[in-house]
């Protein structure tokens, strides 16, 4: 029985990694009502859980074997999100720009450390023991989207290929114009993989103007005649 377990969430492991691999899940797709209905759920199946346990209905056994299988759910799909977004940094080349600051990259980085210590302690790796199913998979679950966090930048990475804006790559012949937003900020608009016109703004200090409008203007050059036969095949389409 005990082997039957291990495979079992192993699958559920490998399943999940996958997903989050494929990224079938992205940041940008969440909002405050998928947010909200995504918690409702949690709270639904975490009341069902307790009230059938309670009842009778739910063993303790059952009940920790499905709690592991959840906790591996997500350390699965994690570790595949982080593993992705780990390999589309390093695809999209060196950093040119960001606009970095304490609240921005010290403390999102501190959270995931903090993140990844607690999931250790969680496991008991600290102390050597004793391993449980349930504090094994929970602290994979933790260790894995504090990974996840260090591998994601709160603001836009202008980097030699395209712009990271989060868990999205957007290259750099699909960046089609930018203005100042004002005088602090800059809104940068950029074709979507549907061929959709949307944009992003982010914060540029004063002193790092005259250095992205030259990184901007040299990058739309680079890629104008690209950008020009996308436009044309979009428009061609419609």
């Amino acid at each position: 029985m005990y082997l039957l377990v291990v495979l079992l969430l192993a699958v559920v492991f490998l399943v999940t990694f996958w997903m989050g691999y494929q990224r079938l899940l992205r940041l940008q797709h969440l909002n405050q009502q998928r947010l909200l209905y995504g918690l409702l759920a949690a709270m639904i199946l975490l009341t069902l859980m307790t009230a059938a346990h309670r009842l009778g209905y739910f063993p303790q056994k059952i009940a920790a074997n499905v709690t592991m299988g959840l906790y591996t759910a997500v350390a699965g799909f994690f570790f595949g999100y982080a593993l992705k977004q780990f390999i589309l940094r390093r695809q999209s080349g060196a950093m040119e720009y960001a606009h970095r600051s304490f609240w921005t990259e010290a403390i999102p980085n501190l959270i995931s450390i903090l993140l990844i210590a607690f999931g250790l302690y969680r496991m008991h790796l600290f102390t050597l023991g004793p391993f449980t199913g349930i504090g094994l998979t929970s602290g994979l679950s933790l260790l894995a989207f504090g990974i996840m966090g260090l591998t994601i930048r709160v603001v836009p990475e202008f980097r030699q290929k395209g712009i990271l804006i989060l868990d999205q790559q957007v290259p750099w012949q699909e960046v089609v114009a930018y203005r100042w937003y004002d005088e602090q900020a800059i809104q940068i608009d950029y074709l979507t993989p549907k061929g959709n016109l949307t944009d992003f703004v982010t914060a540029v200090p004063e002193e790092d103007h005259l250095f992205i409008e030259r990184l901007l203007g040299k990058k739309l050059k680079e890629h104008e005649e690209e950008r020009k036969e996308k436009l044309a095949k979009i428009n061609k389409a419609s």
